[in-house]
């Protein structure tokens, strides 16, 4: 073992826990945070928390940016974190960042009402978001093959910017149950229905009734191959 080498990596992981600190950044999903954001798989980016990997040295720019600290403060340890010469930036790192909402969330009306900067779980945004935007965590089946559970859905309430058609995927509120509901919207003549894509599901299409609510569109999903021998 190399203890020169180790303590680099070592002494990069406090530094960097000691930005996104500084910056207000959740503890719980860090990984996550920075997978999602420098486009890495969440088990490199622990391995930055974790003092076991440092990133290469054109992403230390990019980190530091994002994180609103010196990039060679952030590399090496050299100077201050922050220069108090530089002009603050108007923009904080949850700008970055959409929140993840639980489906018993997104089934409550205003559901992005009470979000603040305390919220745990963060995303790194979708760059097809608009505005009033957050994700969800697929658990079910009901929309294999397409979409597996542990993806992450990128869903906008901005409905007025887009236009619903069919194949749209929508997030529906409803009043028969506690959670919110994910299908694909299916447009006809004689009315509007909801589909799921798993061909093995007993219910394949339901009709678009006055008991449930359009809230939102999904515009991306995300989903980590990390640990998958499938790409």
């Amino acid at each position: 073992m190399n203890l020169k080498t180790e303590k680099v990596k070592n002494d990069f992981s406090k530094r960097l826990h000691m930005a996104m600190d500084n910056a207000q950044l959740p503890l719980r999903g860090r990984a996550r945070i920075l997978s999602q954001t420098f486009g890495i798989s969440d088990k490199g980016a622990g391995k930055w928390l974790k003092g076991e990997a440092i990133p290469e040295t054109s992403k230390i720019p990019l980190i530091s940016d994002f994180l609103n600290v010196n990039a060679e403060w952030l590399l090496s340890g050299i100077g201050v974190m922050k220069s108090t010469d530089e002009k603050q930036s108007n923009t904080q790192p949850t700008d970055h960042l959409i929140p993840v909402l639980s489906w018993q969330q997104a089934n409550q009306k205003d559901s992005l009402k009470n979000i603040n900067a305390n919220h745990k779980n963060w995303l790194a945004a979708h760059p097809n978001m608009i505005k009033d935007c957050y994700a969800l965590e697929v658990l079910g089946e009901s929309m294999l093959p397409e979409f597996r559970p542990h993806d992450y859905l990128y869903v906008t309430t901005d409905l007025e910017s887009v236009l619903l058609k069919t194949g749209d995927f929508v997030i529906l509120q409803t009043k028969d149950h506690q959670e919110a509901l994910f299908k694909r919207l299916v447009i006809e003549t004689d009315g509007m229905f909801l589909q799921v894509l798993n061909e093995k599901w007993p219910q394949q299409t339901i009709p678009l009734t006055g008991s449930f609510k359009i809230v939102a569109k999904i515009v991306g999903f995300w989903r980590d191959l990390s640990n998958s021998s499938i790409s």
